[in-house]
């Protein structure tokens, strides 16, 4: 894969981001000091609507009313949680990132 312009720096091959990224300090993988976050998708919807919410650390796009409400209470709850614990998302580990997870998912 080539690029016409070396200059434009938004263009870099993915390997050269990495590069970069680890360069500039990071980790990345569970209990790194990298850059983290969270990306729910919906699937269910069926009125035409487009659903987006983003926030620092996490973004969810589509599904129907109800589903993307739920993704939405369950990440922000996620997120109180791991501010109580005094721990940032790319601090947690797999399980027990999955553990707030499930504690946060209304019912």
């Amino acid at each position: 894969m080539s690029y016409s312009s070396s200059n434009d720096k938004s263009r870099r091959r993915p390997a050269a981001r990495k590069a970069a990224g680890k360069a500039a300090g990071e980790t990345g993988g569970a209990g790194g000091a990298g850059v983290a976050g969270i990306l729910g998708i919906g699937l269910d919807n069926e009125d035409g609507h487009k659903r987006v919410t983003t926030a620092g650390q996490f973004a969810i796009v589509g599904g129907s009313e109800e589903t993307h409400g739920r993704m939405t209470e369950t990440l922000v709850k996620t997120f109180e949680e791991l501010k109580h614990r005094g721990k940032q998302l790319a601090q947690v580990e797999r399980a027990e990132l999955a553990e707030i997870i499930h504690k946060s998912t209304p019912r």
